[in-house]
Order: structure tokens, then C-alpha cells, then sequence
């Protein structure tokens, strides 16, 4: 992937940018969060990103992890609008029996976190983000192959021109050595919906709210 078209938000003091491949040195107490339950807000973390305006597309990319060691080290794909608006992916280390991989998503500067418990042995792993107009979905896979769903999810101001990419950060007194390789942007892998149809404007909300 070419990364000539990609730029820093907070430039990481170490990194190294190759033909195929990103490592990233994480300070201490680098972040990305906004206020809710600990009601704090961090906007520390290195995001490495190339915009555009396309409305359907996916995007690639494995993490290595192996040097995370402390609380809440960690790396992966991330889409970063402004410090209040945003979503992340990664692996956040825990302890030496498990690790929680994760997303957030952030509108108007209020943070969530989906979690699920996975072995502290896995040092690992693809994601794969995915657009379709202002609607967005990771997926994450061990292999790089058998991608399985993380969440769908909505950015209030994630339907025009956008920034993506990588990130990488230390929450606590730690660092540690991200590596981001086989970085790749294809058509969109996220199949439209075949289900049930869109709800018609007549039975919104908005138009039963004028209706009384």
C-alpha cells in the first residue's frame, strides 16, 4: 500500500515507515478516550491516516503486538475525524492470562467500549474496517483470512470526507514496539443488507413526530 498519502496526528517520537510495513513506539501515558464513566478525556495517541471520499471501501491490516507488557498497551486500526469524534480497534494488554480485544466509538465526545476476553498468548491480529456512507464495520481475524464481526456502528459525522488508518498507544507508565503490516484498501467487503427493507419516511419518527 502506498504510504506517501499518509499523515500524523501527534507524531510518535519513534517510528519507522517502510515499503510494507509501520513500527511505532509508543510513549507512557498516550490514549485516546473521551469522558464517559471515568470522565476523563485523552486525545494522545499517534494516528498515522490517509483521507478520502469515498463512500464504500474496506481496509486491511495486521498487528503485532509481542513487546505489549503493561495495562492497556495497545495497537490497531482506527478512524480518527477530531478528538471528539472517532473510532478505534485493537488488543488492549491486561495480564499474563488474558487480553481484551475491543472497539470504541466516539460521537460528540462521549466514548463507548466493547470487550471480550481473549488469551494472553495471542500477539497477533488482522482487522478489517469497512465504509458504506457514514455506516462502518470491523471485523478482526487470527489468520488474516476468517474475519468475523466486532460491531456495526455509526459516526454522526463520519459521512463525508474521512481520515483512517493505525494507531498505537500506552495509557500507563509503559511502551512498547507496535508493527502494522499488509496494509491493503479494496472495494468494500461489507455486503448491502438483504434482509428487511429500509423503514419508508412516512413510519420514521420524525415523520410520526409531525404528524402528532
Amino acid at each position: 500500500m502506498d504510504m506517501s498519502g499518509f499523515i500524523w496526528t501527534r507524531e510518535p517520537e519513534r517510528c519507522r515507515i517502510g515499503a510494507d510495513r509501520v513500527e511505532i513506539v509508543t510513549s507512557p501515558h498516550t490514549d485516546l478516550w473521551q469522558r464517559t464513566y471515568y470522565r476523563f478525556r485523552n486525545d494522545s495517541a499517534p494516528v498515522l491516516q490517509m483521507e478520502t471520499e469515498a463512500r464504500y471501501f474496506s481496509f486491511t491490516v495486521r498487528t503485532d503486538f509481542s513487546e505489549s507488557a503493561r495495562r492497556f498497551d495497545q495497537c490497531g486500526v482506527a478512524l480518527y475525524l477530531d478528538s471528539e469524534n472517532w473510532l478505534k480497534a485493537s488488543v488492549e494488554y491486561e495480564n499474563g492470562r488474558y487480553q481484551h480485544l475491543g472497539s470504541v466509538v466516539t460521537n460528540r465526545g462521549y466514548s463507548d467500549w466493547a470487550t471480550t476476553e481473549i488469551d494472553a498468548s495471542i500477539r497477533t491480529m488482522w482487522y478489517r474496517l469497512s465504509r458504506r456512507e457514514a455506516d462502518y464495520r470491523i471485523e478482526c481475524a487470527e489468520d488474516g483470512v476468517s474475519f468475523r464481526q466486532m460491531r456495526i456502528c455509526h459516526l454522526e459525522r463520519g459521512g463525508g470526507r474521512i481520515r483512517f488508518g493505525i494507531y498505537a498507544c500506552s495509557p500507563e507508565a509503559s511502551s512498547f514496539r507496535a508493527v502494522f503490516s499488509h496494509m491493503a484498501l479494496t472495494d468494500c467487503r461489507w455486503p448491502a443488507h438483504d434482509g428487511q427493507p429500509p423503514d419508508s419516511p412516512r413510519h420514521s419518527g420524525g415523520e410520526e413526530a409531525r404528524h402528532g
